[in-house]
């Protein structure tokens, strides 16, 4: 049994108004939407298809948690959907190796807090923007993270760097070693939107890697997975609300043909599976496993075991496409194994060498469509192997529509909560209904996630009830103005709704 303690920073959505599902939407570790809304064919833009056309079931036809962010007026940025705080400002102007970038955290001040550390892989890629482009020049190009909130630079070429060096570093080391047997660590390039693992020590020249910082805090399990095998073919997190195919495709198929697959599948009487977009494909990779990881017990495909894969050294599709370079021709994908590549070794001597330039986990993009034979020496300056027919694991959200089953009556311990007046001052009521008697559990939390008030927690007969609330926290004391979350639990079921202290 899985019991969430506290509230999800995945509730934070009910910044829009929404009241949440039952468990298990709430989550501890929220995906946030990609904001990529525009549809895409195999090499434009174009108007989203309708369910049964050619195309249809791509990232924008799908709405997730949408990014939501706060200027706290400090030097910080709170992610409302995630619950981490950000640095709005990083070292612009001095990239550090990814030893100084470690060491920074400790002495860290920004907003006078003293709790920063270097972001994991997962925690840094949550900020990826998809709505961003990469062009011929920095002046044609939209970074992919949100520019209203974060302050962000592109490489400066007057040193000697591409316009597209802006790696930032996170602090997940990868499980083997890449390019010349160099220890790897994972980075997000918000300048052309891609995971890569980079050399821990040695950069381009054999001078020192050295990459920009943007410091986290809060949340400190985000990122953390959490998935039960639920014995019918598929698999939940339990951590994001997302339910997984168990198995994948079992052949490599083009995006096309991934999207129809996953449109078309019908999984333990389900029938709303999707083809997962970026963020959430991400979200399943597991970093600490690699196939040529240094650890004998880690050598896998960089997925849990509790999944099965076909191919250990395989690349799976999202519904993502990625908008780099002068074409629309191109749609992310996830490396579940080695992210192979032909790289000249040593640079300028025409030799090139097929190796592992980016590490399992890493993620790149793939033409939709075409013949791979059409790239034998690979793409880009380090020659990423193109595969176009990659292999696909679709998803659906856990407290969706239950796709064959909706028919059925909606399960009597289901609950929603709600409170009357609201927006209120001073007091509310809130309003619920249990289908049969049993312990509650009533309490309100504020936008960071910590609990203020614990309203209510007793056993309750079956039937409508009404609890009063007079805005004071857990020491009877007056709370201020704002925003703050009702969550009821009861039955094995949970209810969330906004609640607004006004004036």
């Amino acid at each position: 049994m899985h019991t969430i303690s506290r509230i999800s920073a995945l509730t934070l959505l009910l910044h829009i108004g929404a009241t949440l599902m039952p468990l298990p939407a709430l989550a501890d570790y929220p995906v946030v939407d990609t904001n990529l809304d525009r549809c895409f064919d195999a090499t434009s833009e174009i108007a989203c298809p309708a369910i049964g056309e050619a195309f249809h079931g791509q990232d924008a036809q799908y709405d997730g948690i949408q990014p939501t962010y706060r200027n706290n007026g400090d030097g910080t940025i709170s992610d409302l959907a995630t619950g981490l705080m950000w640095q709005r400002t990083p070292e612009m102007v001095n990239t550090l190796t990814y030893a100084e970038s470690v060491a920074g955290a400790d002495t860290c001040r920004v907003g006078d807090y003293d709790d920063w550390r270097l972001p994991t892989i997962k925690e840094l890629y949550s900020l990826i923007d998809f709505s961003g482009n990469t062009g011929m020049s920095a002046a044609t190009s939209t970074p992919y993270i949100d520019t209203d909130y974060f302050d962000f630079c592109y490489g400066d070429e007057s040193t000697g760097v591409r316009y597209i060096d802006a790696q930032y570093w996170s602090a997940t080391e990868y499980a083997g070693t890449t390019m010349n047997n160099d220890a790897t660590t994972f980075g997000v390039n918000f300048a052309d939107g891609r995971i890569k693992g980079y050399p821990t020590e040695t950069g381009p020249g054999g001078s020192p890697k050295e990459s920009f910082v943007r410091y986290v805090r809060g949340n400190a399990t985000y990122g953390a997975n959490d998935f039960d095998d639920n014995g019918d073919g598929t698999v939940t997190d339990l951590a994001t609300g997302l339910m997984w195919q168990k198995g994948d495709s079992g052949e490599g198929l083009n995006w096309e043909g991934s999207l129809a697959y996953a449109e078309n599948l019908t999984l333990a009487e389900y029938d709303d599976w999707r083809l997962p977009n970026a963020k959430e494909l991400q979200s399943i990779v597991d970093y600490s496993r690699a196939p040529d990881a240094a650890d004998p017990a880690m050598q896998s495909a960089a997925i849990d075991p509790i999944f099965d894969i076909t191919d250990e050294d395989s690349f799976f599709w999202t519904g993502t496409t990625h908008m780099d370079g002068p074409t629309l021709e191109w749609a992310v994908y996830l490396a579940f194994g080695r992210a192979w590549g032909w790289m000249e070794m040593p640079p300028m001597s025409g030799n090139l060498v097929y190796t592992n330039v980016h590490g399992a986990g890493a993620q790149r993009s793939d033409p939709k469509s075409g013949d791979p034979d059409e790239y034998p020496d690979g793409h880009g300056p380090q020659g990423d192997i193109v595969r176009i027919y990659n292999y696909v694991r679709c998803v659906r959200d856990a407290s969706g529509s239950t796709g064959l089953n909706d028919e059925q009556p909606e399960a009597p311990h289901e609950i929603k909560l709600s409170a009357v007046p609201n927006p209120f001052n001073p007091a509310t009521e809130f309003v619920f209904t249990l289908a049969e008697a049993g312990a509650i559990a009533l309490s309100v939390f504020d936008t960071s996630g910590r609990r203020v008030a614990e309203v209510l927690s007793e056993t309750l007969s079956a039937g409508t009830h009404h609890v009063s609330w007079n805005a004071t926290d857990t020491r009877g004391r007056p709370l201020p103005s704002g925003v703050y979350l009702a969550r009821l639990s009861a039955n094995g079921a949970a209810s969330t709704t906004k609640l607004v202290l006004s004036q």
